[in-house]
C-alpha cells in the first residue's frame, strides 16, 4: 500500500504523520522531503524493537553522525533519570539545536525522548517513529511528553510537538496479540468520542484489524489519527476540548497505578476497562441510552478485549483507586473530573463528581 500523509497544524508547529509499510529503509529520503536537515542524530531505541529496523535506519542515514542509546521501556523506567541519560549523551556529543533526536519505540520511549528533546537547549528537533499500535494512534500525535513520579503518572512533562511522525505498519508484525489489543483500545476510544461511522467500521472489521489485514489496519490508524488531529489542532494545550481524549483514562490510570504499573494490566487494557467503567457511569447517570451502551459493551466483550474489572480488583482496592483518581492531573478541585458519553460521537467533559459519589458507584460496579 502506498503511504498516506496527514498534516498536523498546531499554534506551535506544523508536522506530517506518514503512515505506510517499509518506511524505515527510506528514512533519509523522507526526512529530506520534509525539510528535516541535520548533521548528528541520537536514536533512542526501545530494547524490544527488532534490530533489523535499527540497521535499516542506520543504513539509510549513513552520511550522518549516528549515536544509538538503548532504553528498557517500562512504566518504572519512565522517569527523570532516563531523561538525564539522554541529555547526558546529547551534551557529551555536543549536539546543536539543529540536530535531531529520533525515538524508535512505543509510547514510553516517545514520551521520555520527546521530553528530553524539549529540555535540551530549550528545544531540539524531534522525530518520532512509533513502533507499537498504541503509540501510532495515540501518544505520537499531539505533542504530549513526560515522565512518571511516585505521585502519579505523567505529572512531570511538557507539550512539545515533533518535526515528523513515521508510522510503519511493519513494526506491528513483531507485536504480541496483547500489544495489538492494547493499541486497539485507543482506536475504539477515538471512534466513541467522535465518529459513529468509524465505530460501525470497527464493529464490522474488528477481526481483520486485530490480525493486521491490509487495508483495514491502515484505515483504522489513519482514521484514528485524523480524529486526534482534529481535536489537538483546536486545543493543543488541553485547556478544554482536548480533555475528551481522556475518555476512560481517569479510571484507567487509577487502575494502572493501583497495580503499581505491573504487567497484570498494560496501558491499553487499563483504558479499555476504564472505558467500560465510564460507560457504566454514563448509563447510571441517564446520559447514555441502554441500546448504545449494549452495542459498545458487546463489541468489547465479544472481541477478546479485556472486559473483567473483577479479575484485577475487589472492594478492598477501592480506597487506593480513589486516591489515584483524586490526584489525577485533570482535577482542579477536590472533585473528580470525568469524561462521559451521551451518544457514540458525543462525549461530555468537565463533569465533576464528589469522591463519595464515585466511591458509591465503584462499590456497586465491583460487586454487581
Amino acid at each position: 500500500m502506498k503511504e498516506t500523509k496527514l498534516n498536523i497544524l498546531t499554534k506551535t508547529k506544523k508536522y506530517p504523520i506518514i503512515i505506510g509499510s517499509n518506511l524505515t529503509s527510506s528514512v533519509s529520503k523522507i526526512f529530506k522531503s520534509n525539510s528535516i536537515d541535520f548533521d548528528k542524530c541520537l536514536i533512542v531505541v526501545d530494547k524490544n524493537v527488532p534490530k533489523k529496523f535499527v540497521s535499516n535506519i542506520k543504513k539509510s542515514l549513513k552520511n550522518k553522525s549516528i549515536f544509538v542509546l538503548f532504553f528498557k521501556a517500562s512504566e518504572k523506567n519512565k522517569n527523570i533519570n532516563s531523561v538525564n541519560k539522554i541529555l547526558e549523551v546529547l551534551l557529551n556529543k555536543n549536539f546543536s539545536r539543529n540536530d535531531v533526536l529520533i525515538s524508535l519505540g512505543g509510547g514510553i520511549t516517545g514520551d521520555v525522548s520527546g521530553f528530553a528533546a524539549s529540555l535540551f537547549k530549550r528545544g531540539l528537533k524531534f522525530a518520532n517513529i512509533p513502533t507499537t499500535l498504541l503509540a501510532q494512534v495515540d501518544s505520537s500525535v499531539g505533542g504530549k511528553t513526560g515522565v512518571n513520579s511516585k505521585y502519579g503518572k505523567n505529572l512531570i512533562g511538557s507539550f512539545y510537538q515533533p518535526s515528523l511522525v513515521l508510522s510503519d505498519i511493519q513494526f506491528l508484525k513483531s507485536l504480541s496479540k496483547r500489544e495489538i489489543i492494547c493499541g486497539y483500545g485507543e482506536i475504539l476510544k477515538h471512534s466513541l468520542i467522535e465518529n459513529k461511522n468509524f465505530f460501525i467500521f470497527l464493529n464490522k472489521n474488528l477481526k481483520k484489524i486485530l490480525t493486521l489485514s491490509s487495508p483495514f489496519i491502515e484505515k483504522a490508524i489513519y482514521e484514528s489519527c485524523k480524529i486526534k488531529k482534529k481535536i489537538v489542532e483546536k486545543d493543543e494545550k488541553e485547556k478544554a476540548l482536548r480533555k475528551v481524549l481522556n475518555f476512560g483514562h481517569t479510571f484507567g490510570h487509577a487502575y494502572e497505578a493501583s497495580l503499581g504499573y505491573s504487567h497484570q494490566l498494560n496501558h491499553g487494557e487499563a483504558v479499555i476497562l476504564g472505558m467500560k467503567t465510564a460507560l457504566n457511569f454514563s448509563l447510571r447517570e441517564n446520559m447514555l441510552s441502554k441500546n448504545e451502551y449494549n452495542l459498545i459493551i458487546n463489541h468489547i466483550d465479544n472481541s477478546g478485549l479485556p472486559s473483567s474489572i473483577k479479575k484485577h480488583f475487589s472492594i478492598k482496592d477501592l480506597n487506593k483507586i480513589l486516591s489515584f483518581m483524586i490526584k489525577d492531573k485533570k482535577n482542579n478541585s477536590k472533585k473528580i473530573n470525568l469524561v462521559l458519553l451521551k451518544n457514540i460521537g458525543k462525549p461530555i467533559f468537565n463533569k465533576q463528581y464528589s469522591k463519595k459519589k464515585v466511591n458509591l458507584f465503584l462499590k456497586k460496579f465491583l460487586t454487581n
